[in-house]
């Protein structure tokens, strides 16, 4: 099919989030899985960590070389029916004329670098931010909760990607496998000036890690102002993430039911 108006292709890019379908639509997702995607915008937003702003994804339950995010919209807003699925080119299969994420090409090509990898959440959460333009504070875990950022966080450079007169945007298939490779095998990856990328074996844990990862930053802040944190070391780490994922279920109910307005 002919791309939409005002699309670029190559190195090029779109200064525009409308683009045509491409490729057949799969057997369709499982309902659960969509509404807990839809659910799972709602959750980020009331605990702090997107605004107008950032995004969250979910692998296809049926088709794992396609991924489920929602069209170009506030995630408070998102509903089941907004949801649309993508190939790892980043390409809509049902979007039917919606205008989509322009950075939806962070969630292809991690799906695609990452097979473990079932969900993405970016955002630009605002304690986080701060770490990714100090380079002598790295992100580092400061709690058993956020055991699952690992000894450091890696910082994506886009400059290196895309010069110094950028948008910070990853906005084509090149930029997005430049920060999968910066992500390497980790939970999270920081993108200087923008924000994060998390990722996670579930959708509930990658929820659960986009929260601890802006808790872990606002305590590592206050932290610093006290002086130099003992920070966990990798042993405790990986002990804690492992168990702290055991307990997934009772922050994502805690947090649904919150979302709901039911507390």
């Amino acid at each position: 099919m002919t791309a939409a108006a005002g699309e670029t292709h190559g190195e090029g890019k779109s200064f525009t989030s409308l683009v045509a379908d491409r490729g057949d639509a799969s057997q369709p997702a499982s309902p659960v899985v969509i509404e807990e995607l839809a659910l799972a915008n709602h959750i980020l937003f009331r605990e702090g960590v997107v605004d107008g702003f950032g995004h969250v994804s979910v692998r296809h339950d049926k088709r794992p070389d396609r991924f489920l995010l929602a069209r170009n919209m506030a995630p408070a807003l998102v509903s089941a029916d907004d949801i649309v699925e993508f190939d790892f080119d980043g390409n809509p299969v049902n979007a039917k004329g919606r205008t989509i994420y322009l950075e939806r090409f962070i969630h292809a090509e991690v799906f695609r670098a990452r097979p473990d990898v079932m969900s993405v959440v970016h955002s630009h959460s605002p304690a986080v931010v701060p770490f990714s333009v100090v380079k002598s504070s790295p992100l580092r875990p400061i709690c058993h909760m956020s055991g699952f950022l690992g000894e450091e966080v890696p910082n994506f450079e886009i400059r290196d990607h895309a010069g110094d007169e950028s948008d910070l945007l990853i906005t084509n298939s090149r930029l997005g496998a430049a920060l999968a490779r910066t992500l390497g095998g980790c939970n999270c990856a920081l993108m200087r000036g923008h924000g994060s990328t998390v990722v996670a074996p579930t959708l509930k844990e990658a929820v659960f890690r986009a929260v601890y990862t802006e808790v872990n930053a606002r305590l590592q802040s206050e932290a610093l102002r006290l002086g130099t944190p003992d920070y966990l070391t990798a042993g405790e780490a990986r002990t804690s993430a492992a168990n702290i994922a055991s307990q997934i279920n009772r922050a994502w109910d805690f947090w649904r039911m919150r979302a709901e307005g039911k507390l």
